[in-house]
């Protein structure tokens, strides 16, 4: 199997864009296994042969076997300012995502209370001293083969929400048994991916746009009309 690796889309002095591929951490764990702050770390040291360490600072994360956008700070300050405009949600995040069953309807809105508990989420009937609220909007872009591609945006910022709240409206992602989905994907990823990333800039007076498409592989290959005309 060939090592993990990084796509570089965006790059100036204070802040590195990357695509993350399903599979790997974004930052370190027990497991010890390679991450994409290390990764990002290493390309800053081979393309500016920097000696020594290298500073990145991680200021959000994407599970594990979640693809996607990613952005971490070169800087510092960079850093601070960017860690401060997630926690105020200042960054628009969408997501695409490949549920389980074919939605009727065209849009719409899941809320509810989530519960963090472990390495899971959960949701409760009702406000507790431990829950936080969870809201996303989403958008049916296609159709097909008992299954639904959505464009998803996150509301707030919940530990695993979007997987929790689609499974609880009985539309599980797809390869995430963790949430009910009823088998794995091969490779363990799950078909859940960062596609879009709008951020102010922590120095200049600009607002940054990241996106990639979701990689070429099943389940995604089903809907690759609609994800082309998405990207488009």
């Amino acid at each position: 199997m060939s090592p993990p690796s990084i796509e570089i889309l965006y790059e100036d002095n204070h802040v590195l864009g990357v695509f993350k591929p399903a599979g790997l951490l974004t930052q370190g764990d027990r497991t010890g296994d390679p991450t994409a702050l290390e990764l990002a770390k290493h390309y800053l040291r081979e393309r500016y042969r920097k000696p020594g360490a290298v500073f990145l600072g991680s200021v959000h994360r994407l599970d594990r076997p979640v693809s996607g956008v990613m952005v971490f700070a070169r800087t510092s300050k960079a850093a601070s300012r960017l860690s401060r405009s997630f926690h105020d949600r200042h960054v628009e995040k969408v997501y695409l995502a490949v549920v389980w069953g074919e939605i009727r309807e065209e849009a719409g809105e899941l809320s509810g209370h989530l519960e963090r508990a472990h390495m899971r989420a959960r949701l409760v009937a009702a406000a507790t001293t431990r829950s936080k609220p969870a809201t996303l909007a989403f958008r049916v872009l296609a159709r097909g083969g008992g299954m639904s591609l959505l464009e998803v945006t996150p509301r707030t910022g919940r530990h695993h929400q979007i997987r929790l709240q689609l499974s609880a409206a009985g539309h599980p992602i797809v390869g995430d048994i963790k949430y009910k989905a009823s088998e794995p994907l091969a490779d363990r990823s799950i078909a859940l991916h960062s596609a879009r990333l709008r951020f102010p800039h922590p120095v200049r007076e600009e607002v940054v746009a990241l996106a990639a498409p979701p990689p070429s592989a099943a389940p995604w290959t089903r809907f690759a009309p609609a994800i082309a005309a998405y990207f488009a």
